[in-house]
């Protein structure tokens, strides 16, 4: 029993031991950002407040563009520690753990226990893995679902005896992962199975009649829980409208979200350092490497690819669309960090300088924005912004001391020290990431509280005032989910409670407050001369209805 414990057991109580450590701490230090951190977590709030577990919810109405799976995890977590910032962001931290655990046991069977290791440490403490674990955004699960469905898969396409145990935990977790964020999952899982069936002509074992009946009715009794859920309670047009959602975000910028044609490839190139620069070298497989292992190494190649090139072709762009490239870009990264130590793999001189040029600009980003906070008002009076909105942002009262400077030059000098001064390889692996935890950490501790303030905390002190009013709290001329969280918006009893042009125009039962931007205001006063203007700070305008309130 005590060598099963000791072998078997005490490496995973390990990993997620350095999880709690890695995630944890700080969940709750910063406000939520708008908008994806807040529209979830207030469509978490909502089904507490409602009692309605089964419809996602905005604004106290039907929001179809996601399914509930995250949402039931974070109303869960709100249920135990309360409507806040660390319960929103807390499910996360637990995937995070999750997806170590997880990558230390495929790595361990695929290659051996050192490998494991390896990738875990190296999925753990890229810069936007890191981050991603330590937010309340939904693709953290979607795609560890998502991986776990193609690794099972690819055990099945190796020949695994258990082939309807492999394929029943393939759809299982695919299943899931619609559950959680919609149907670009199974899209994502059947380019990849598609194009290795093209590349290895395996058609006759994947698409053997049975098996594939066998995966869609676990895909659908999972995939479709939800909506299977809707249609039985008479809200077909839910689905409809959520295949509509879906469609346009292939063909539109939603929201505005765009960006230019390689966004996503800069995206993961710049955002994964420092494990990105080795996984280029890593894409190539070694000589006489086992079948299995050059296999998975195949399988990992077609699945980044699919998702480089399907979210390049989709017309919005968002950073997290491309996360689930994070998974093949860590193990190619990890791969070859592996097969250097084994001396089977050369450190070119092109990896050095790439590792120095971007902590160079990581350093200088860092360092660079303590001075801008420092010198807003000379940045200000010189005219080199001219947004009136950015002009007004960086009038907050931000209280930076100077040493915020010191993180991007510590980050940067110890990259530096890295490449050139240390000659252990496992000193400079070491060396480098841990330049990266201390530069992430402290980025985060010290330089995002500050962002946050110049971006939206004006604004969410205003909805925390005015919280215990009765009143309804609405927004002009820019999308946000901020009012509906931080002022804790309660059940509405008015139907009316949503409809713009009653609260803008319209006698109404309780006071109705109005949040702009400056460069709208002008807009908002000419159209609606019933409001009167309370204050305006850091870029955002308060207004007041002055109309008769009914009794």
């Amino acid at each position: 029993m005590k060598t099963i414990f000791s072998f078997k057991y005490a490496s995973y109580l390990f990993i997620a031991l350095i999880g709690v450590v890695l995630y944890m701490p700080f969940l709750g230090s910063v406000h939520l950002f708008d908008w994806d951190e807040i529209n979830f977590a207030e469509s978490a709030r909502e089904m507490l407040v409602s009692g309605n577990y089964l419809d996602v919810q905005i604004n106290y109405e039907v929001f179809w563009e996601k399914p509930p799976l995250f949402i039931w995890l974070q109303a869960l977590s709100m249920h135990v520690f309360g409507i806040n910032e660390f319960a929103a962001r807390f499910p996360n931290a637990l995937v995070g753990i999750a997806t170590l655990m997880t990558l230390f046991s495929i790595g361990k069977k695929l290659i051996n226990e050192k490998f494991g290791w390896i990738w875990m440490f190296a999925h753990a403490l890229s810069v936007l893995t890191f981050l991603y674990f330590k937010s309340g955004i939904i693709d953290p699960l979607f795609n560890l679902f998502i991986f776990l469905g193609i690794y099972q898969f690819i055990l099945f396409s190796q020949g695994d005896k258990s082939k309807w145990y492999r394929t029943g935990l393939s759809a299982f977790f695919i299943g899931l992962a619609i559950l959680t964020k919609g149907p670009v999952a199974l899209l994502l899982f059947l380019l990849t199975a598609f194009i290795y069936m093209l590349f290895r002509k395996k058609y006759v074992q994947f698409l053997n009649f049975k098996i594939i009946l066998w995966y869609l009715f676990i895909l659908a009794g999972v995939g479709g829980f939800w909506f299977i859920l809707q249609y039985i309670n008479g809200n077909a047009s839910i689905l409809q409208d959520f295949v509509t959602y879906q469609i346009r975000l292939f063909q539109t910028k939603d929201a505005g979200h765009g960006g230019f044609l390689l966004y996503h490839f800069v995206v993961v190139l710049i955002g994964l350092f420092p494990i990105s620069i080795w996984a280029l070298s890593g894409m190539k497989s070694i000589q006489n490497e086992t079948a299995t292992t050059k296999d998975f190494h195949f399988w990992m190649k077609i699945l980044l690819w699919v998702v480089l090139v399907l979210f390049t072709i989709v017309k919005t762009k968002i950073v997290h669309y491309s996360s689930m490239a994070y998974f093949p870009v860590t193990f190619f990264g990890s791969y070859f960090l592996y097969y250097w130590l084994e001396n089977k793999k050369q450190f070119a001189n092109w990896m050095k300088f790439s590792l120095v040029g971007i902590a160079f600009l990581f350093g200088l980003a860092m360092s660079a924005l303590p001075l801008i906070g420092m010198n807003a008002s000379k940045i200000i009076s010189s005219g080199m912004i001219k947004d009136a909105f950015a002009n007004a942002n960086l009038q907050a009262e931000v209280q930076w001391t100077g040493l915020e400077i010191l993180v991007g030059i510590i980050f940067f000098s110890s990259i530096l020290i890295a490449m050139f001064k240390v000659h252990s390889k496992r000193k400079q692996i070491i060396t480098i990431f841990g330049a990266t935890l201390f530069f992430t950490y402290a980025s985060m501790i010290w330089i995002v509280p500050n962002i946050e303030a110049y971006s939206q905390r004006a604004a969410l002190e205003f909805y925390q005032k005015v919280a215990q009013e009765k009143a309804y709290i609405t927004t002009f001329g820019y999308k946000s989910y901020a009012q509906l969280f931080y002022s804790q918006k309660p059940f509405p009893k008015n139907p009316n409670h949503s409809n713009s042009n009653w609260l803008f125009n319209e006698i109404t039962d309780q006071k109705v407050y109005v949040v702009t931007k400056n460069i709208k205001a002008y807009k908002f006063e000419t159209k609606h001369p019933n409001f009167i203007k309370l204050y305006e700070k850091n870029g955002f305008v308060f207004y007041e209805k002055s109309s008769p309130i009914q009794p």
